[in-house]
């Protein structure tokens, strides 16, 4: 008999990566949930509809739920308080009801932007202190999921890629759309210090837990995954330019403070607890940012 689980958010750059990955196991059966972008497969639901939610899990019955839908943009975060609440905080909180009442486990998914990135690398018990709105959202988040049941899973990520719809998909690869346009100067942020992460990375891990979990292993709490190169968009965007063999004269590196939505410096993520249980995948950004972006060039 196999497993249930359930994904919120599916139809986005991570959902979708944990959808196939689960999908690819026959040992799992898999529901994937989307609103805006419900196609396919996918069911149409409307997390911040209570009833809706109660209504799907207690029809599908999942034994893990992977919650991944949110408003991740800090800058729409800003513009948008009210909303971001209530899908990132409220939704969840419902979730976590629901499930708690099914006997389901919630793997909740949260960023590297709850800590203010001023002393790295940050174990899972270091003291939060989101810098924006969106990391107060989040950490708000974290503590409905862990408040509604002790058995439930936190998993922080830092800024992530993987196989796209469209460049602006990801604040990784939206910085492609002016590195490849090489008669206008872009400016790019060498100041930030990030850690791109593949989303089919996340994906391993979290099916990972999952089975660990399934096994009657400890998953309870907080739980980091990173990739390990330090990486300034300003960097980024010049391994994209050799990824294609284009020219890089026309872009120039910004070391001041990114503007909207302040960000942490550096807020890398310590992922001793997940390795310490044989948890764990890292893919190079080099080795994959080309095939990626290629069906976005010229």
């Amino acid at each position: 008999m196999s497993t249930k689980v359930l994904i919120t958010g599916a139809s986005g750059l991570l959902g979708r990566a944990v959808l196939h990955e689960f999908e690819s196991d026959r040992k799992w059966s898999t529901l994937g949930l989307a609103f805006s972008r419900a196609s396919g497969n996918l069911r149409k639901v409307d997390i911040t509809d209570q009833q809706a939610v109660k209504d799907i899990m207690q029809e599908f019955k999942p034994d893990i739920v992977i919650h991944s839908a949110a408003e991740r943009r800090p800058d729409v975060v800003d513009k948008q308080e009210e909303a971001t609440y209530r899908l990132n905080v409220e939704s969840t909180r419902s979730i976590c009801q629901v499930a708690k009442s099914i006997g389901a486990t919630i793997f909740y998914i949260s960023t590297d932007y709850v800590f203010d990135g001023k002393n790295p690398p940050y174990r899972e018990t270091d003291a939060p202190n989101p810098l924006n709105r969106y990391g107060v959202s989040k950490l708000e988040g974290e503590k409905v999921t862990l408040a509604e049941s002790k058995d439930n899973s936190i998993l922080r990520v830092p800024i992530l890629y993987g196989n796209i719809e469209r460049l602006d998909e990801s604040a990784v690869t939206v910085l492609f759309s002016k590195v490849k346009d090489t008669t206008n100067t872009c400016i790019m942020s060498d100041y930030e210090q990030r850690y791109p992460t593949h989303c089919k990375d996340i994906a391993v891990v979290l099916k990972q837990l999952a089975e660990k979990k399934i096994q009657g292993q400890d998953t309870a709490g907080i739980f980091h995954w990173s990739g390990d190169e330090k990486m300034t968009k300003y960097s980024m965007a010049m391994a994209m330019a050799e990824a294609f063999s284009l020219p890089t004269n026309h872009i120039q590196a910004d070391r001041n403070p990114s503007g909207g939505a302040t960000r942490p410096y550096d807020a890398h993520l310590d992922c001793s607890r997940a390795q310490s249980l044989g948890i764990g995948q890292r893919t190079p950004f080099k080795s994959t940012i080309r095939e990626i972006l290629e069906p976005f060039y010229p």
